[in-house]
């Protein structure tokens, strides 16, 4: 394709994105037609659903997550950049790179948070549980395909009725949107993540107040939890994590500013 049909060829693909209300729709336009490798027929298709609010990552089926490229599903979300900000709190919270540590990750999804905590900590090991199917076969796939199967376990279940303790870290990203404000998100979010991945009840508290007692008994002396917040969430969240007898560390923001997550231990 030369260099002038590529040009038209993007530009009317553009025109359709920006249409759609697509934001940067050339740029968009310029990486679906490199991820066609400049097939005229896929591209297409790959124009039309994202014409649809279909994420780029959807479409590529794989997302970078602390520079991990993971395989996504329908079962699982769209990891965010924003979540990352857990594998930061523990880099800051836990010592020593070469730790033996065992996590775990309440609602695993795609992996990526208890993937990324291990790539840093070489000596770590890990179960991640989900609810989701696809979720747990995606980050079986992501494990093997990143060359850490042989220290991360998926498995597929309710982590309300399963002991998987004891742990020295737990990671959670829990489902946090109050049900009556999902609906109204982006059509990224809405049409193509899980919804059971993002409906927190009435409140968006609900699984927080699930996991609490699961963390207490899962997390061992010494140890950290690491959760996933929602704008807002900090001091509701805490308040039901130290009635469950969970000590609050403190709060790490995300690049927004947010208090994005939350760090607790055991209470002494």
């Amino acid at each position: 394709m030369s260099a002038a049909v590529k040009n038209d060829v993007v530009g009317e693909a553009a025109r359709v994105l920006k249409r759609a209300g697509i934001d940067s729709p050339a740029r968009e336009a310029r990486l679906l037609l490199e991820l066609a490798q400049g097939d005229p027929t896929r591209f297409a298709d790959y124009v039309r659903r994202r014409s649809s609010h279909e994420p780029y990552s959807r479409i590529r089926g794989k997302r970078e997550f602390w520079s991990l490229d993971l395989d996504l599903s329908p079962d699982t979300l769209d990891p965010r950049p924003d979540s990352e900000t857990l594998i930061e709190a523990a880099l800051d919270h836990i010592p020593g790179r070469d730790a033996s540590l065992r996590a775990i990750d309440f609602g695993a999804g795609s992996g990526a948070l208890l993937l990324a905590l291990l790539a840093e900590f070489s000596n770590a090991t890990g179960i991640g549980i989900d609810i989701l199917p696809g979720a747990v076969s995606a980050a079986r796939r992501n494990a093997e395909k990143l060359g850490l199967a042989a220290r991360a376990e998926f498995v597929l279940g309710d982590w309300r009725e399963k002991n998987l303790g004891p742990a020295d870290v737990v990671l959670a990203n829990p489902p946090y949107i109050p049900s009556g404000e999902i609906d109204r998100l982006q059509p990224e979010v809405t049409r193509f993540d899980p919804r059971a991945a993002l409906d927190g009840g009435a409140d968006g508290l609900e699984s927080y107040r699930a996991l609490a007692p699961v963390i207490y008994r899962a997390l061992g002396p010494g140890g950290f939890a690491f959760l996933e917040l929602g704008q807002g969430q900090a001091r509701p969240v805490a308040a039901i994590m130290e009635r469950a007898g969970l000590k609050l560390v403190g709060t790490r923001p995300d690049l927004a500013r947010i208090e994005r997550c939350l760090v607790l231990r055991q209470a002494d």
